[in-house]
């Protein structure tokens, strides 16, 4: 099975790789289904402040002119579960403080949310929603703000019956800030939305940390992306900037801490990839940059298709991957330059910091890994060595070597990159230090045995 096959495994049954239209605008709910403060909103003059005091408040909430909505002692809004809890249809509207609870009701098709805007420069801040489709959705809605609020969907449900923690489509100049997403389809669904800054925000144990497509001009910096089924897929865009995010613990079938497709000129730098079936996937990808990076513990550092041009990769940290670098295909252009790899036995006798000869990525081994899957099996495997040992007395055996030409022997000060993130479960870094450990000596036990 190739890696392209299990692309489309792993995109199979969800969102595929075109643009996906929202649903109708819900509008001014039924009065039956009204909240006992619709009638306070009506009455508020444009630019005016709403406060609303401790409490429960059944019922959905409809708002058509610019005003602010702010909870006092965080009153509960619980919706009637036919539709959004909270419609924004009027630029200019701050909804702040507040909890909103869904009841796990509401409508895929239609996009209903705990807050629903359609309309610009919207701020929804410091709420906790939960019970809802999507969490908040935003749609043209240029220039809103998404800020420190806390998102859990419906437990229980498969994740194609869910939304998005935090939906942006259509939408210019967004900002979303310290939110933390969980149980959701997707932590961030971006799509057709430009200039946006994604700052300090959490999303795990979910589908896909981040879906993104279509979106350029965008900058991620400072989050955390863990626990994924299939981490994170960034398609179909050009000029995004990644900057001192995690992309942690993404273990699947065939999941991926940073995936790339059809993307241009990205810059990845001072990020921690570690603990994911793959680290970084790329294919028909060109012109990006990727520095200062650690990618760690995962069974492949890179995987990268000949399909992508004009990559580089400097100054960054492999460390304890089970390989450096399946490539798919037989040819390619991308640049390793100046990288540090924890399995480089290459000497340093000039003492410069880099090895005297090229680190070699590419082996015959690793060729058959990048496509026929299956060979994951033998990796630790004599075979595996014994082709190792084969195409170093015969170079004429491997098919395309991919070399450092000036690779570390010491693992470059990286101080911008985040530490791991401590598991919830209570793993420990001493626990997986024992795991790695028993693992190591099993594979050393089978080897042993084979002689």
């Amino acid at each position: 099975m190739t890696a392209a096959v299990l692309l489309a495994l792993l995109l199979a049954g969800t969102q595929e790789m075109e643009p996906v239209l929202p649903g109708g605008v819900e509008g001014r709910p039924p009065v039956g289904q009204q909240s006992p403060l619709q009638a306070k909103i009506d009455r508020a003059a444009p630019g005016s402040t709403v406060e609303v005091g401790p409490g429960t408040y059944a019922g959905d909430v409809f708002i058509d002119r610019p005003l602010k909505l702010v909870g006092l002692g965080r009153p509960t809004l619980v919706g009637s579960g036919a539709g959004s809890v909270v419609r924004v249809r009027a630029d200019d509207v701050t909804i702040e403080g507040f909890e909103i609870d869904g009841r796990g009701g509401g409508d895929l098709g239609r996009d209903s949310s705990g807050v629903h805007v359609a309309a610009r420069r919207a701020t929804v801040r410091d709420c906790r929603i939960k019970g809802t489709v999507f969490g908040v959705y935003l749609r043209a809605a240029d220039g809103s703000r998404v800020e420190r609020c806390s998102i859990r969907g419906i437990p229980g449900r498969e994740p194609g019956e869910k939304g998005s923690g935090i939906h942006v489509w259509n939408t210019v100049g967004f900002r979303l800030v310290g939110n933390e997403v969980t149980d959701v389809r997707d932590g961030f669904y971006i799509q057709s939305s430009s200039h946006g800054l994604i700052k300090a925000n959490v999303a795990r144990d979910l589908r896909y940390g981040l879906h993104y497509m279509f979106s350029d001009d965008n900058t991620f910096e400072d989050n955390l992306f863990a626990n994924g089924a299939a981490g994170t897929a960034i398609m179909y865009s050009k000029r995004i900037i990644f900057r001192r995010n995690a992309f942690v613990h993404n273990r699947g079938f065939a999941s991926v801490g940073l995936l790339f497709k059809a993307c241009e000129h990205v810059v990845a730098e001072s990020n921690l990839i570690a603990d994911n079936a793959r680290g970084i996937f790329l294919e028909g990808s060109y012109h990006n940059r990727f520095r200062g990076n650690i990618v760690a513990e995962s069974d492949a550092a890179i995987v990268l298709f000949d399909s992508c041009a004009d990559n580089r990769f400097e100054g960054n940290s492999f460390v304890a991957n089970l390989t450096p670098l399946n490539l798919v295909g037989r040819r390619t252009d991308t640049v390793f330059e100046g990288n540090y790899w924890s399995d480089n036995d290459q000497p340093d006798l000039d003492g410069d910091g880099q090895s005297d000869r090229p680190y070699r990525l590419s082996s015959v081994f690793d060729h058959f890994r990048g496509n026929l899957t299956a060979a994951d099996l033998l990796t630790q495997s004599f075979a595996a060595a014994a082709l190792g040992v084969a195409e170093r007395t015969f170079p004429v055996l491997d098919p395309v070597p991919v070399e450092d030409r000036a690779a570390l022997v010491r693992p470059p000060e990286l101080p911008d990159v985040p530490p791991p993130p401590e598991r919830e479960s209570g793993t420990s870094k001493s626990g997986l230090v024992v795991s790695l450990a028993a693992l190591v000596g099993g594979a050393a036990v089978l080897v042993w045995g084979r002689r």
